[in-house]
């Protein structure tokens, strides 16, 4: 057995980690002997805290669990890269990993952006993305069933955990917007979640990505004298969104703050007496159940800290992946998408979960509160469960699906 291989690589700063045994008639199948995975991550940016090297921790252990069991006999090597959350440099970088270096699957790329120019290159070169999480637009018109596939959260899902739950027949609503596709694509969603359960939106503001001051977009959402100002950020925006709140009294007001993208790490960092009362939905957390927890013991140990939704995404979508490879004894993207999609999810991270024909991963996700100081029993005790959603109810139904591929299917049907 060959462990802990390490390699350089020429895309930008990447790293190469590769873990494998020798050849074997399980391993023939693959186009070249072996499943290469690269993980395009933001190593440096706003969102490195909950992506960047957890992302790497996490795939390594999945390429890992997954060659102790399933994969035995597979030659598996893993590479990777900071994206610097540039579409362009992101592009680059996977072609030429599919072309040069023989990548078939890519993992996290966890910015909408760098996810749009993305899905159409794997379909072109009949590669596999695998996206953590990201804009709801991956399984709508952007969708490429058989080659990307979404799995932990999208923009839906996040604003509607939460507004489904708040919105009530004129429930008014002010928000404020990162203003690049991320961002546009949560403001769209709750619009149109908001106005579905009787609320209006009443405005919003946005701000440049990534933000320097967030004072003058809160004032004006606290001006508005909406019910609810909700942050439709993520990564320092949000946590400097939330701090900003704090320094303005929204959050101690009679309106409330929502943070359609907050993660564990980002509650650690604006700590729990400036978070507190914050309502967000998430769907993995560390402290759900004895598989989450062991999942996330095993994480910390590595990185230092809890892993966020995302590194745990990453690692239960490349496990399944792997998995699934295996079982089909093939990396052809369609192939395996398709036995992704036969095969029951299981691991320590999701729960209920299944994947659906436009690339969807379906599971239960849940709303959490953050906790007061008071209420906390340890370092990483930040949350309250407020409702478990099963996933059939969490994310956008399959038959308001926008995705073109979807729709045909409908049409032919009818």
């Amino acid at each position: 057995m060959r462990k802990g291989l390490t390699r350089t690589a020429t895309a930008g700063c990447a790293l190469v980690l590769a873990a494998g045994l020798a050849a074997s008639p399980a391993s023939a199948q693959m186009s070249d002997g072996t499943v290469k995975v690269g993980v395009l991550t933001d190593m440096s940016g706003v969102y490195s805290d909950i992506t960047g090297k957890g992302s790497v921790i996490a795939a390594q252990m999945a390429i890992d669990d997954c060659l102790k069991a399933e994969c035995a006999g597979m030659k598996i090597e893993m590479i990777s890269a900071d994206h610097q959350n540039k579409a362009d440099i992101a592009s680059a970088t996977a072609r030429k990993w599919i072309d040069q270096d023989g990548v078939d699957v890519l993992a996290d790329m966890s910015n909408a952006s760098i996810q749009l120019a993305i899905a159409p290159l794997v379909k072109e070169k009949n590669r596999v993305a695998l996206f953590p999480g990201g804009t709801a637009r991956l399984t709508g018109d952007a969708c490429q069933p058989g080659h990307v596939v979404q799995w932990m959260w999208d923009t839906y899902v996040q604003v509607a955990g939460i507004a489904n739950r708040l919105t009530q027949p004129g429930t008014s609503w002010y928000l404020v917007t990162a203003d690049y596709a991320l961002g546009q694509q949560l403001e769209a969603d709750a619009k149109t979640v908001v106005s579905a359960k009787g609320g209006k939106v009443l405005g919003s503001v946005r701000h440049p990505f990534p933000a320097v001051d967030l004072s003058s977009p809160l004032l004006t959402a606290q001006g508005s004298g909406a019910d609810i100002i909700a942050l439709a950020n993520a990564g320092n925006d949000t946590v400097s969104g939330i701090k900003t709140a704090r320094e303005f009294g929204i959050t101690s007001s009679k309106q409330k703050l929502v943070a359609f993208f907050l993660t564990a790490l980002d509650v650690k960092s604006v700590g729990l007496q400036t978070a507190q009362g914050t309502l967000l939905s998430e769907g993995f957390y560390w402290n759900i159940d004895d598989g989450t927890r062991a999942f996330s013991e095993r994480f910390k140990a590595q990185a230092g800290k809890i892993p966020s939704a995302i590194h745990a995404g990453v690692y239960s979508s490349i496990l399944h992946y792997l998995k699934s490879a295996a079982a089909a004894k093939s990396d052809d993207a369609e192939t395996v998408v398709a036995k992704m999609a036969e095969l029951p999810i299981k691991d320590d991270v999701v729960r209920n979960a299944r994947l659906r024909p436009d690339g969807r991963m379906v599971h239960d996700f849940y709303v959490f509160q953050v906790k007061s100081p008071a209420a906390s029993k340890g370092e990483w005790d930040l949350y309250d469960l407020v409702a478990t959603l099963p996933g059939d109810e969490a994310f956008r139904p399959l038959s308001q699906s926008a995705c073109p591929a979807i729709i045909a299917q409908r049409e032919k049907k009818n």
